[in-house]
């Protein structure tokens, strides 16, 4: 198979979806892998790098996915890159496809085969793909979150972890899959107080045992969020429903309940975000501030440390990205059930339902299209 790997040009999305390394065990298999010029650069792989494990440099970005077969990337493709995805192209990303319907449109349109990192599941529910991805985000979200609760930021002037004689901050972490159980690691790790929510009670047993004394576990509901955002000096959103719009748990309205300097961090931008006010930032604008409240909600949090999340990223994608070069795309989702659950659309067909759902398109079960 033609593997293409064109250089992000989301703005500051700094990763790239193969490394090196992968590059060459796809090549040693007889696959043919083109990467863009400068592709790897800001992850640290020169050019120089990929050719040695045999990988090909084109110069553009048209040239990658005029030639491949399948294009391997790590953000959904933007506006000016639609023309250039071709009719039965394989396309294996981060689509996020229920979060913007002018995407799904334009993959509809195009006849693609779109098979999305975020929806390949595993019989337990896992999502091998974003896991890794979540893992970043979640660690970022305190980070950044401590951050921007220093006074010059616009927050309340509150050190996350305090000082002897002063109380730590208090953290609220909405959600306690991977994202959530990250961020209440860091956050525990710098000493803030930290309550984490969320509607598994198994989960929430789970954390329980798991978390350090300083870690409080709580059922999610509005009642409860209402009672402890007054108090919270960081509210991370970290839900997460595959493949479909997050669910909405901060209202506008809760914002007024808050104190002038809270700091909002919502991870789930990228699926519609679980914050009313919510709206997809850069990092190279990364907030915004309503009713007093700061926002921070960067759609690519882990483009900002791009080294470890591209390794972390293709170590995570490339036994998926074997098989599908390996095998095609069609015999490998058959075979592999959780790839088969990353197929969203198919030849301008919706195949998840969670997609048609979001945007009222029909929908075509994805076994009609494998047999």
């Amino acid at each position: 198979m033609i593997i293409g790997v064109p250089k992000e040009i989301k703005t500051n999305e700094n990763r790239v979806a193969l490394t090196p390394a992968g590059a060459l065990e796809l090549t040693k298999r007889g696959h043919k892998v083109y990467v863009q010029h400068t592709a790897g650069v800001n992850s640290g792989f020169t050019d120089a790098a990929y050719e040695q494990r045999g990988a090909t440099i084109l110069q553009t970005i048209e040239e990658v996915y005029a030639v491949a077969d399948m294009i391997i990337k790590v953000k959904e493709p933007i506006a000016v890159e639609y023309p250039l995805i071709k009719k039965d192209q394989l396309l294996f990303t981060y689509f996020h496809f229920a979060s913007y319907e002018p995407l799904t449109n334009a993959m509809i349109k195009s006849e693609s085969v779109c098979l999305a990192y975020e929806t390949v599941e595993l019989p337990d529910r896992s999502l091998p793909l974003l896991v890794p991805m979540s893992e970043v985000a979640g660690r970022m979200a305190v980070q950044e979150g401590a951050k921007f609760l220093e006074k010059p930021e616009g927050g309340r002037g509150v050190l996350l972890g305090g000082v002897p004689g002063v109380a730590p901050a208090n953290v609220l972490v909405l959600g306690g899959g991977i994202v959530g159980t990250q961020a209440a690691k860091m956050a525990a790790g710098l000493g803030a107080h930290v309550t984490i929510m969320d509607v598994n009670l198994n989960r929430l047993r789970y954390l329980s045992d798991i978390m350090p004394p300083n870690v409080t576990t709580m059922y999610s509901n509005e009642v409860n969020i209402r009672e402890l955002i007054g108090d919270h000096d960081l509210i991370i959103g970290a839900v997460l429903i595959p493949g479909a719009k997050a669910p909405m748990l901060i209202t506008r309205d809760m914002l007024k309940e808050m104190r002038p300097g809270t700091v909002l961090v919502d991870v789930a931008v990228d699926q519609g975000g679980c914050i009313e006010t919510c709206r997809p930032t850069t990092h190279d604008d990364p907030i915004f501030v309503i009713d007093g409240v700061v926002h921070y909600c960067v759609a690519n949090m882990p483009g900002a440390v791009p080294y470890t999340s591209t390794i972390a990223l293709t170590n995570a994608t490339l036994p998926y990205a074997i098989k599908l070069a390996d095998k095609g795309w069609q015999n490998a989702c058959r075979q592999d059930a959780a790839l088969k659950n990353g197929l969203n659309v198919v030849n301008g067909k919706v195949v998840y339902k969670g997609v048609a759902e979001a945007f009222g398109l029909p929908f075509v079960g994805v076994d009609t299209l494998l047999q």
